[in-house]
C-alpha cells in the first residue's frame, strides 16, 4: 500500500499548488446537495486505497471543502478506481462492476448529506498556512473555515514557519516544489502519527484474523453482513485486494450481498483512516461517517441479495475464477515505495521535535 500512500500526498500537494482555491470554493465548500455529488464523482475514478486517500481528503478540507464533501470523497474514492471496477468486471462479472461503483456513489451521498446535516449548527474557525506569492512572497498568511465542534469566540491567525517554506513559488518548477513540500514534508507531519498507529493496529487485525473466520455464520444472511462488517472495518483492504477475498467468501457459501458488504466498507475504512478523521474532523464526523457507512452497506447488500434471489440477477454465475487470482506479489517498487515512506515519516516525525523546518499557525482568541 506504500505506493498508494505516496499517490495520496502527492495529489494531495499537487492539488494544493495548482487548483485554485475558488474551484473548492465553488463546487465543495458549499454544505448542500450538489457539493457532496461533486466529492462523490470526483472520488470513485481515482485509484487510492483507504490510507492513500486520508491525505487527499484532508487536503480537500484544508482547501475550504464543506464536511460532508470531504465525508462523501473519504467513502466514494477507496470502494472503487478505474483500476478496481476493471478488476471486478474482469474477476466478478458485469453485475458486481456495476454495483459496485454505484454502491460506493449512493453511500458517499447518504453519508455527506447526513455530515452536512448534523454539522451546520455546530461550527468553529480553524486556521491553515498559506503563502501568497502575489502579495507577500515572504510572509505566509492564514484563513480560516468552519469545521464540526462548538466555539463562539472569534479567532485570529498568526503563522510562524522557517525560510524554507516561506520561498517564492513562481513556474511550475517552483510550484511543483510547493506541492512535494505539502505532500511529503507537511501532510505527514499533520497526520503521520496517527497514520502509522492505525497501520499498526490494522495489520495486527489483518494478520492475526484467519480467512476463514468470515465464513462462521454463511447460513444467516444478516449476520454474516455484520460479522463481516464487524472485521473488515479495523483491517486494511484495498480495493482491488478485496475483489478475490470477496470471490473466496462467495465460494465458501456467503451470499453476493454480504460479499459486496466486504467490496464497500473494507476498503473504505481501517483504523488509520478512523484516527485522522477523528483528529482532523471530530468524533461526530467520525460517528456519521462510520454509521452511514454501515448502514449503506447492508442496504446495498440486503439489494443484491434481493435481486439474487428473486431471479432478477444472478451474481454468482458471471463469477470468474482464475487459479493465480488470490495471492498478490510484493515487487520491488513496493519495497522502494515503503523505504521511502519510512524515511518521509522519520523527517517529518523526528525533525520537528529538534526545531528543524517545521511550519507552525497558531490562532488566538478576539472579542
Amino acid at each position: 500500500m506504500s505506493p498508494y500512500l505516496l499517490l495520496g500526498f502527492l495529489l494531495a500537494g499537487i492539488m494544493h499548488a495548482f487548483v485554485p482555491n475558488n474551484f473548492y470554493h465553488k463546487y465543495l465548500s458549499r454544505q448542500s446537495f450538489r457539493s457532496v455529488l461533486n466529492a462523490a464523482l470526483l472520488g470513485i475514478p481515482i485509484p487510492l486505497c483507504s490510507c492513500g486517500v486520508i491525505p487527499t481528503a484532508m487536503s480537500l478540507r484544508k482547501e475550504g471543502a464543506s464536511p460532508g464533501a470531504v465525508t462523501s470523497f473519504l467513502i466514494a474514492t477507496p470502494q472503487t478506481g478505474v483500476d478496481s471496477i476493471i478488476a471486478t468486471f474482469s474477476l466478478m462479472g458485469l453485475p458486481f462492476a456495476i454495483a459496485r461503483p454505484l454502491a460506493a456513489l449512493l453511500i458517499a451521498i447518504l453519508g455527506g448529506s447526513i455530515v452536512d446535516k448534523f454539522s451546520k449548527k455546530n461550527e468553529h474557525h480553524v486556521c491553515h498556512c498559506h503563502t501568497h506569492v502575489e502579495t507577500a512572497p515572504k510572509e505566509p498568511t492564514c484563513h480560516c473555515h468552519t469545521q464540526s465542534q462548538p466555539a463562539p469566540e472569534h479567532h485570529t491567525c498568526h503563522c510562524h514557519t522557517s525560510e524554507a517554506s516561506a520561498s517564492k513559488h513562481t513556474g511550475f518548477a517552483g510550484k511543483m516544489l510547493q506541492a512535494l513540500r505539502y505532500a511529503y514534508v507537511d501532510m505527514i507531519q499533520d497526520i503521520g502519527k496517527w497514520l502509522v498507529i492505525g497501520l499498526l493496529i490494522a495489520g495486527l487485525i489483518t494478520t492475526l484474523v484467519p480467512a476463514e473466520f468470515f465464513s462462521l455464520f454463511q447460513g444467516n444472511t444478516m449476520a454474516s453482513m455484520l460479522l463481516v462488517l464487524l472485521l473488515s472495518i479495523p483491517m486494511y483492504l484495498c480495493a482491488t485486494g478485496s475483489i478475490p477475498i470477496a470471490v473466496a467468501l462467495i465460494l465458501k457459501g456467503l451470499t453476493p450481498g454480504a460479499a459486496l458488504v466486504l467490496l464497500m466498507a473494507g476498503p473504505a475504512c481501517n483504523f488509520a483512516s478512523i484516527l485522522v478523521v477523528r483528529k482532523v474532523m471530530g468524533n461526530r464526523i467520525l460517528a456519521t461517517y462510520l454509521l452511514s457507512l454501515v448502514l449503506g452497506s447492508i442496504a446495498m447488500g440486503c439489494t443484491v441479495d434481493w435481486l439474487q434471489f428473486a431471479g432478477y440477477i444472478n451474481f454468482i454465475d458471471q463469477l470468474r475464477i482464475q487459479d493465480a487470482c488470490c495471492m498478490e506479489q510484493t515487487s520491488w517498487w513496493a519495497w522502494a515505495s515503503t523505504i521511502l515512506l519510512g524515511i518521509l515519516l522519520v523527517n517529518a516525525l523526528v525533525l520537528p521535535y529538534l526545531g528543524i523546518g517545521k511550519k507552525k499557525c497558531a490562532c488566538h482568541q478576539s472579542k
